[in-house]
């Protein structure tokens, strides 16, 4: 028995002794990089955790608050695992008002969303735009129905009729990253712009096309022709509801087009022009197609969908979840936070969601404070997080029955599972690390107001990372 009592006070040792000299490998790796001149303006937190017994490895500034940029992902897929479920659905249904006679029906057909924002994505085989329609079509004709005689509705009603979050910017909204978030989405609600350039410096440009063909908007291009060899700099102005667009910035010179991506101001005309082209071609015969949000500003009632005939299934919240922390899908975040709204309060909205969020953690321990959040994607630069309080949503996912596939979401970087934010002057990584001793840490790291390049601020934020491989 003292044999045993010797042998587990030495592992003990061992370990205080090795978290220490953790601790002061990070201390040291901070101290030095501080006094780099690209941090002079800047704010610095960084948090580490031992992953299984939740010691606190190193802590700096962990209780400021920083803004997070997509890190904030994590809060919103995390707290969505709880209350909507890994296995969670959006629901997209087909119905129908009036009645049905000899194949003609004698009412509406109504499109009702739930927010999917897989609809239409070409990220899964059986959301594409295709395949839906496919569905779709031929749901339709196996119950019987070859003419409507009343509108094909395009119901969004169950999400708020503004897109957009608080906080987001002007100069985001137009481009496929800040894709507002509709209770019926889209092709994740953005298009390829083709541009060609002129052959020389200050040429004007020409738009080639855009994919999809966009419906009901036109675009002003002021692109320019930029010198040969430099770097593609575009951005498109076209917010939500709006139906012209500015396109300006500059493309390198020379025969090669260069291919910008916008935002959709109205998915509802993107997926009725694709929706009537179905419908022509597997000789549904309709009136017109319409939507919710012009049923709204006419005031005019939107029918309930009492007799639904068919329900179209999204991906699983864990696939959703995949693509969302690995690609970044600001949509997917803004999507699944108004669903959470809706599942507990029976609207989808932005401002709903948010407080849900703060409600579930704040019963976790975490201080609403801590969790200054406009939104669900972290593309809001008025957002204010904590590196405390992020490490602390990572360990609540660490012991849940879901983990594995939260975890298996996290892209790699350096070696590591975390998760990444960009913004401009603004860098952070979040997740978790084993390193070759077999300790696990749950780790938070963000930069606010750097200069210099991002790439280049990576690259030293993994150098103070490097101390717990």
């Amino acid at each position: 028995m003292k044999h045993c009592k010797l042998l587990f006070s030495l592992f003990l040792i061992a370990q205080i002794s090795f978290a220490q000299s953790v601790t002061e490998r990070l201390q040291s790796a901070i101290d030095k990089w501080k006094s780099d001149a690209d941090l002079k303006h800047a704010s610095i937190s960084l948090y580490v955790v031992n992953s299984k017994t939740n010691e606190v490895v190193f802590d700096y500034n962990s209780q400021l608050g920083l803004v997070p940029a997509s890190c904030q992902k994590i809060i919103t897929s995390v707290t969505a695992y709880e209350l909507l479920g890994k296995d969670f659905q959006f629901k997209t249904d087909l119905g129908y008002t009036g009645s049905i006679r000899k194949g003609v029906l004698q009412g509406d057909l109504i499109v009702r969303g739930s927010g999917d924002p897989t609809l239409g994505s070409w990220r899964y085989p059986t959301t594409k735009d295709t395949a839906v329609m496919s569905a779709w079509t031929k749901a339709i004709k196996d119950f019987g129905i070859k003419k409507i005689e009343g509108d094909v509705l395009l119901d969004g009603s169950r999400f708020s009729l503004q897109p957009i979050p608080g906080g987001w910017s002007w100069e985001d909204m137009g481009n496929y990253y800040g894709a507002g978030c509709w209770g019926l989405n889209w092709y994740e609600n953005q298009y390829a712009l083709t541009l060609k350039p002129g052959l020389k410096e200050g040429d004007r440009t020409v738009v080639v096309k855009t994919v999809p063909e966009l419906q009901l908007y036109g675009l002003i291009n002021n692109v320019k022709t930029g010198k040969p060899h430099s770097d593609a700099d575009v951005n498109i102005y076209l917010p939500p509801h709006s139906s012209i667009g500015v396109v300006e910035g500059t493309i390198p010179a020379g025969d090669s087009s260069t291919i910008a991506s916008g935002s959709t101001p109205n998915p509802y005309h993107q997926l009725g022009k694709v929706l009537e082209k179905s419908f022509d071609t597997a000789q549904i015969k309709y009136r017109q197609t319409s939507n919710s949000l012009e049923y709204i500003a006419n005031k005019k009632v939107i029918p309930s969908t009492d007799s639904v005939f068919y329900t179209y299934l999204s991906p699983t919240l864990d696939s959703i979840t995949y693509w969302f922390l690995h690609k970044s899908v600001n949509l997917y975040g803004e999507s699944l936070l108004k669903e959470m709204a809706y599942a507990k309060m029976g609207m989808g909205s932005t401002e709903a969601g948010i407080g849900i969020v703060k409600k579930f953690w704040e019963e976790k321990g975490i201080e609403r404070s801590a969790l200054r959040i406009k939104d669900g994607s972290g593309l809001s630069t008025t957002n204010r997080i904590t590196t405390n309080a992020l490490v602390n949503v990572l360990q609540y996912a660490y012991s849940q029955t879901w983990f594995s596939s939260f975890y298996n979401a996290l892209p790699l970087y350096n070696g590591m599972k975390l998760k990444s934010g960009t913004i401009s002057g603004i860098k952070s990584f979040a997740g978790y690390h084993t390193s070759k001793d077999g300790v696990d840490y749950t780790i938070t790291f963000i930069v606010n107001d750097f200069s210099g390049y991002s790439s280049e601020m990576t690259k030293k934020m993994f150098r103070v990372l490097d101390e717990l491989k």
